[in-house]
């Protein structure tokens, strides 16, 4: 039984939401069922004492309730089948369960489907005073998004329909609700399309969205940009579809943390996240200025707790947040982080993911032997992690000349490439790595044709995470990466 659809959903339950759900199943008005209250009991007992349900014992408590039965194996043909019907008739209690407290989640918004009530009973004085709450409610909340002007445009809506039942001649606010009804679908279409060209530019599929063309000219013409809810997904749509120039992400990161404060976390998370991707694939094109730029977005976000899910951060993005910070030079920063944010990791990636970014850091400070230690101390289950780590180790030993040690290496890691074939776009990467570092052992540095050569070849490659490297291996260094895009 514990492979059923209602346990399954059951299993969900938070130990209040049971709590509810068990007072619920009790009401009259919602259950006149009683084989469904001991049904509920049984599971709930079952959930107490850390039990799976069984069958037979889940049928004989219904037969408490429909003859008095005293919880014997039920004998009669056909119990299997109202058992099933009786899982169903819960689970579909349970949704209800649901509904309900989704649908009176939102006070403010249950005040104005209770308005809608009072005006249909033509009960003007409850009309008001509702609605006049669910305004004021609404206005105590900080958010300004996309909800926000929808709730607006359901409170002027039922205020036009009071007054059109009530009023034959003069003006009525039509106005109102069709500019919150605009705002509120802007919002939402532009969210939509920064999420969809973000999708796609990983994933190479394509989206329509219908009717962007008109909403950005709309948004153009009457200066909507100025609306947070807008303007934000506006620049963000702006900097994810045109590269020519850096002015719409720079006013984007200047509005963010502006108008931070009247944004869902929920919402300020994407808004980050979309921005932080989008940096994250400028620096793996070489684009400069783009380092800092992303590293200043992880820092705004871990300020904000945007980056935890259930409580934890990925081990992606504490990869990327300290070797970013590496790449800056900011050491200091970077250890910090790194102490104090690893209690947050996943503890089944945590000592690995830990070593691995402290290592990063030592071989930054030119400490060889402690970034080695902190290698060769961690168990790289992660596929990704343990081709950062190979890469440091390669650094390591071609820095220190030890080319034996590289050669084994370089061919191990070759072998590990090729075995691992579903990596994507890091199989191209590494691969490169582990070819222009073969290439730089065996080039003769006295040759200056055969330098520029090589150098070239480094430079054109469009996916080489250490290409800034493999050119300071060659005596040259790229053009300064730490400035911000102005």
């Amino acid at each position: 039984m514990d492979k059923t659809l209602l346990f399954e959903a059951f299993s969900t339950l938070a130990p209040a939401e049971l709590r509810e759900f068990g007072k619920f199943v009790r009401s009259p008005f919602f259950n006149t069922r009683p084989q469904l209250v001991t049904l509920c009991d049984y599971l709930t007992r079952c959930r107490e004492k850390g039990e799976l349900p069984l069958a037979e014992k889940a049928y004989a408590a219904i037969l408490t309730v429909s003859d008095g039965g005293g919880g014997v194996t039920p004998p009669e043909p056909g119990w299997n089948q109202k058992l099933r019907l009786a899982n169903s008739a819960l689970l579909a209690l349970l949704e209800k369960y649901w509904t309900y407290c989704e649908k009176f989640e939102d006070e403010d918004r249950a005040r104005i489907r209770l308005a809608a009530a009072y005006r249909k009973r033509n009960l003007d004085k409850h009309f008001h005073i509702t609605l006049r709450e669910a305004r004021r409610g609404r206005e105590r909340l900080p958010w300004r998004h996309a909800d926000y002007y929808h709730d607006l445009n359901l409170l002027e809506w039922e205020q036009y329909q009071y007054d059109s039942s009530v009023r034959r001649t003069g003006s009525l606010n039509l106005q109102a609700p069709s500019d919150y009804m605009d705002t509120a679908f802007i919002a939402r279409k532009l969210r939509l399309a920064c999420l969809a060209l973000s999708h796609q530019a990983v994933f190479k599929t394509e989206y329509r969205i219908a009717l962007l063309g008109p909403v950005l000219a709309h948004i153009e013409d009457t200066e909507m940009m100025k609306v947070p809810a807008v303007g934000l997904y506006y620049y963000c749509y702006k900097f994810l579809s045109d590269r020519s120039t850096d002015d719409h992400f720079r006013r984007f990161r200047e509005m963010l943390p502006a108008q931070a404060a009247v944004l869902p976390p929920e919402e300020l998370r994407t808004l980050y996240l979309l921005a932080i991707n989008f940096g994250i694939k400028r620096i793996n094109e070489s684009a400069s200025g783009w380092l800092q730029a992303t590293l200043d977005l992880y820092k705004s976000a871990l300020e904000r707790d945007l980056l935890l899910e259930n409580g934890l951060l990925s081990r992606f993005a504490f990869n990327n947040i300290a070797a970013i910070a590496l790449r800056v030079g900011e050491l200091d920063w970077a250890e910090q982080f790194i102490l104090q944010n690893k209690p947050r990791l996943e503890r089944h990636w945590r000592e690995a993911t830990a070593g691995l970014n402290l290592a990063r850091i030592a071989y930054a400070r030119r400490d060889f032997k402690t970034a080695l230690l902190n290698l060769q101390r961690s168990d790289y289950k992660d596929l990704i992690n343990n081709l950062i780590a190979k890469t440091l180790q390669l650094k390591i030993y071609y820095e220190t000349a030890e080319y034996d040690l590289l050669e084994s290496h370089l061919a191990s890691m070759k072998n590990f490439i090729r075995r691992h074939t579903a990596i994507g776009y890091h199989r191209t990467n590494y691969s490169r790595i582990v070819h222009y570092t073969k290439l730089l052992m065996t080039l003769n540095f006295k040759k200056p044709k055969d330098v520029a050569e090589l150098r070239e070849q480094i430079e054109k490659e469009d996916v080489l995470t250490e290409k800034e490297w493999l050119l300071e291996m060659l005596g040259f260094t790229t053009t300064d990466t730490t400035k911000h895009d102005e």
